[in-house]
């Protein structure tokens, strides 16, 4: 069973999308991470939205170009989180995809992050998020990673502040 399931409007954007599936992988959070278009292949959305929900897929994310009705589509036909990632390109430079995935309706959320890698990554951090509130265990390694990155942050000023005599 995948407790996430990630849609790409088009193979092509697979660069774009796949560092979600790192995140997700390292919190050991099971996904599925297929393509489906909300314009050229609405039956096998609404067929994956279905059998996935069924299955108890917790939170759908989708990501998708120019047009960027994935992620609406999906939000229109369940009551589950719906995270989008606008993928950048097409004539705006993906300001048409980011428009079209935060401008939904009342009553039919969908939650918005960056656009491209750094989305798909928060994209997957914000899933963990939401199936961590029901998940005391995934909420301590959501913990632990963030307190890695922290130590990160340190050591590089650190290293900073040396080389620099500060």
């Amino acid at each position: 069973m995948a407790q996430v399931v990630i849609m790409m409007g088009s193979k092509s954007d697979e660069e774009k999308v796949s560092p979600c599936v790192d995140v997700l992988r390292s919190l050991g959070i099971s996904y599925l991470f297929t393509v489906s278009s909300a314009h050229r292949t609405p039956e096998r959305t609404e067929k994956i939205l279905r059998e996935q929900e069924a299955a108890g897929a917790r939170v759908f994310i989708c990501a998708a170009g120019m047009a960027a009705h994935l992620a609406g589509a999906v939000a229109a036909r369940t009551t589950r989180p719906v995270i989008g990632i606008p993928v950048s390109g097409g004539l705006m430079g993906g300001m048409d995809a980011m428009l079209a995935t935060v401008q939904m309706p009342p009553g039919f959320p969908v939650a918005t992050v960056a656009m491209d890698k750094a989305g798909a990554r928060n994209a997957a951090w914000l899933a963990a998020q939401i199936l961590a509130v029901a998940d005391p265990a995934l909420d301590e390694k959501i913990r632990a990673a963030r307190a890695k990155m922290q130590a990160g942050v340190e050591e590089a000023a650190a290293e900073i502040e040396a080389k620099y005599g500060c």
